[in-house]
């Protein structure tokens, strides 16, 4: 999609040399404008009618079809005196709908291969190319505020704006996509799509911030469709949640570190606006793949059949924020993921500053550690799945929370001049001709310590959650850490902030230690309050 991208812009006619690459850039984007966004708007409508409409909302059979998904516990229609007569499998507790694998059923790397396997793959393919557009963003979002002319708080206000709406409607998507996940998902990567496309093309501040609320809310309904989907699918071969969660993870991370260096060529060539256009265009194709995947709530398409989901709830309100946090295991949960967002708030907010000035060649050096910790995911997401099926997923976050705490508690130390005289200033690593100090190394390493906990960490919350999840509430459910990690991520940066303006000074890097110190007592909460099943609810 995004060679079919530049090949139509060089039809346009080549750069003139001469001029501005941003304004001739602009110049000619703006005078395909109406073309592109008549496009947009059309295809989006016509996306969010066939997603929204009572067929698709309604009806799975059509799509478990033609994808071949034979196993999936389909209901059956039969036309009898012009009565419809709904006959449904048994009732069950696993991911929303009841489930039949076959003891035939042919296995690819222990996962059963139509009901798991297949579309399994099939998602994480999607989010792959979603994530390498995500990817091609990276070098433009310090850029992209600059060349409009907005000043430093503006572009947090920015930053900060879909964090805002993931976190304000983030139970109305989770309750949506229990109805069915193909309309969450795919309505909300429309609306991804066309809030990108806005993006590209806002000239003020109102304009950006509308474009990224809309991103922001976009986000939250599709992902609360896909983390539903993931659930059912993991919830069908249990023993293996954490292996299919890693997976994901390191879907991510690769479709990120493949997209990072494909946006910087892209920015460099055509300006920072057009990395938006590429996740537009990434974003399309992701939509059209879940046309193509099985709806995983079957038989959602009758009062009936929610009756029945309610039913295996035994409770209308299942799912609901102030009910689950009656459960001490649920407030544990939520505890340990507004930990997790300092981490990454730190990750975004102070390490490269630290990194620029501590490393061989400032920001080049930065941006090099980060990428390497980024990697550095690929290690520990498959360790956390590993253990999450061995050891469990709440021993598992606890002891990634810990090593990951570590990492960032002892950042000040490795920067402090006492370190440095114990271990001489002298260089102590090599690499690729590079000679690093004892500091710049030992902050390195625990950098990447961090990451590497911070990766094994998030598949085994993710399982946490889904094994609590009550039964037909799941995304409503898998919201909730989710939208505590958003909530806290938009105070998270400013926090840092002012304990580095007071603190950094007598001891560099003391934010990173502040945000070790809140993921620990996350790993904390986790410990003293995830075994514990039920508080008492106040009257």
């Amino acid at each position: 999609a995004r060679h079919h991208r530049i090949n139509h812009l060089e039809s346009a006619g080549p750069l003139d040399p001469m001029n501005h690459p941003t304004a001739a850039y602009g110049t000619r984007w703006r005078q395909h404008l109406p073309v592109i966004a008549s496009a947009a708007v059309v295809c989006s409508s016509l996306v969010l009618c066939d997603a929204f409409s009572p067929a698709n909302l309604h009806s799975c059979r059509p799509a478990c079809q033609r994808t071949g998904f034979r196993h999936a516990n389909l209901f059956v229609v039969k036309q009898k005196d012009a009565h419809i007569q709904q006959l449904f499998p048994p009732k069950s507790s696993s991911a929303g709908m009841s489930q039949t694998i076959s003891e035939n059923e042919e296995n690819i790397l222990g996962l059963p291969r139509d009901s798991v396997a297949s579309p399994l793959a099939f998602l994480l393919l999607s989010q792959f190319i979603l994530f390498v557009g995500v990817g091609a963003v990276i070098p433009t979002i310090p850029l992209y505020g600059k060349e409009i002319g907005l000043s430093a708080s503006a572009n947090g206000i920015v930053i900060s704006a879909p964090a805002v709406a993931l976190l304000l409607i983030a139970n109305r998507a989770g309750q949506f996509a229990d109805v069915a996940r193909k309309p969450a998902m795919i309505g909300g990567m429309a609306l991804i799509a066309i809030s990108d496309i806005g993006t590209a093309f806002a000239a003020s501040l109102p304009a950006l911030v509308v474009a990224r609320l809309g991103l922001g809310a976009g986000r939250s309904i599709s992902e609360s469709g896909e983390r539903g989907m993931l659930a059912d699918l993991a919830g069908r071969v249990p023993e293996l949640r954490g292996k299919i969660l890693a997976a994901q993870q390191v879907t991510l991370a690769l479709g990120i570190a493949i997209g990072a260096p494909l946006g910087g060529v892209i920015v460099e060539q055509y300006g920072p606006r057009a990395s938006f256009l590429c996740v537009s265009a990434a974003a399309v194709v992701a939509l059209l793949m879940y046309f193509f995947l099985p709806e995983t709530i079957v038989g959602s398409d009758s009062n009936d059949v929610k009756g029945q989901r309610s039913d295996d709830n035994n409770d209308e309100s299942a799912g609901d924020w102030k009910k689950l946090l009656q459960d001490n295991r649920w407030k544990g949960l939520a505890l340990c993921q507004c930990g997790v967002s300092f981490g990454f708030a730190a990750k975004i907010a102070t390490i490269p500053i630290l990194a620029a000035d501590t490393l061989p060649g400032g920001a080049i050096g930065a941006g090099a550690l980060l990428s390497a910790a980024g990697l550095s995911g690929l290690i520990g997401a498959p360790l956390g799945g590993f253990l999450t099926d061995k050891r469990g997923a709440r021993t598992t976050a606890i002891i990634a929370g810990c090593v990951s705490a570590i990492g960032l508690a002892l950042i000040p130390l490795a920067l402090s001049s006492l370190f440095s005289d114990v271990l001489g200033d002298g260089a102590i690593v090599e690499v690729n001709g590079i000679e690093l100090s004892a500091a710049a190394a030992s902050f390195s390493a625990l950098v990447i310590l961090w990451s590497i906990g911070a990766a094994a960490q998030g598949p085994a919350l993710t399982a946490v959650a889904q094994e609590l999840a009550p039964p037909g509430a799941e995304a409503k459910s898998l919201a909730l850490p989710r939208a505590s990690g958003d909530g806290t991520y938009i105070i998270a940066p400013f926090t840092l902030g002012l304990v580095a303006d007071k603190y950094s000074s007598a001891a560099p890097g003391v934010e990173c230690a502040a945000a070790g110190a809140m993921i620990a007592l996350g790993a904390l909460a986790l410990t003293t309050l995830g075994g514990t099943p039920e508080s008492k609810p106040t009257s």
